[in-house]
């Protein structure tokens, strides 16, 4: 499926469909592009900003709350993911980079095995347990979500194997490097 030029949004985060991002908008470029996004509801594709460029696949964001204006123009926005896209061609034409895109979903049709969810839940819960005292800045994942994986990988920081997350077109893969993740990187208990 494809669609016309999206604006982009480059920075080092990577965002997941159906989670939140918060964001500070302050740059002269995405205070218009953000200001275009909410005038005409329309989303935004974030792609992950590396040193040697962006990456080539992201997550459409749409503006879901402007929770402060100021005056000189700054916003403070809460956005969401919604659609995975791959930047087909790059346009320049703006301020700010848009691109000509082709979103995607995932390609398995036959369900995700029980046990992949039951090993990636019971690793999210050792992580958890490991932060327990501290606030947590995202909600419980709900279980009858198809892409559990996103919900779960929303608390993982390495922005690289974010990245590889986001790029699976498979749940049952997401589920299985996810709970493989937590395995190596959260200590036991």
């Amino acid at each position: 499926m494809q669609s016309g030029l999206l604006p982009l949004f480059p920075l080092p985060v990577v965002v997941f469909p159906r989670t939140p991002l918060p964001l500070h908008i302050f740059e002269e470029r995405y205070k218009e592009m953000v200001g275009e996004a909410i005038r005409d509801k329309t989303e935004f594709g974030m792609v992950l900003s590396k040193d040697e460029g962006f990456a080539s696949i992201g997550c459409t964001v749409g503006v879901d709350d402007v929770v402060k204006r100021y005056g000189d123009g700054q916003l403070d926005i809460l956005a969401s993911g919604r659609r995975r896209f791959e930047i087909v061609m790059l346009n320049q034409e703006k301020s700010f980079l848009r691109a000509e895109v082709e979103y995607f979903d995932d390609n398995e049709s036959a369900e995700v095995p029980r046990e992949l969810h039951t090993l990636a839940l019971r690793e999210y819960g050792r992580l958890l347990r490991l932060i327990r005292d501290k606030p947590r800045p995202f909600d419980d994942p709900k279980l009858d979500d198809p892409q559990l994986s996103f919900q779960l990988g929303h608390m993982v920081q390495d922005l690289e194997f974010r990245q590889l997350l986001l790029q699976s077109r498979s749940e049952s893969a997401r589920l299985r490097q996810l709970a493989d993740y937590l395995i190596d990187y959260v200590p036991k208990e």
